[in-house]
């Protein structure tokens, strides 16, 4: 029993998971970067998309 319970307590399986979840804190990091870095052309694209489609002509670059 007390065998049992110093592998436990030494096991590096919970290890992995860390790293997996600091990978995915990282790449979430990126993802939300991108977006809000992208957001504003995105955002002016689909209000000439909806104003093209009222028949509004959109503003000349």
């Amino acid at each position: 029993m007390l065998e049992h319970l110093r592998r436990l307590l030494a096991g590096e399986e919970g290890q992995g998971m860390a790293e997996y979840g600091l990978i995915l804190a990282l790449v979430a990091v990126v993802v939300i970067g991108a977006l809000i870095t992208l957001g504003q052309g995105i955002n002016s694209k689909f209000n000439d998309v909806i104003n093209g489609l009222k028949g509004q002509a959109p503003p000349s670059n």
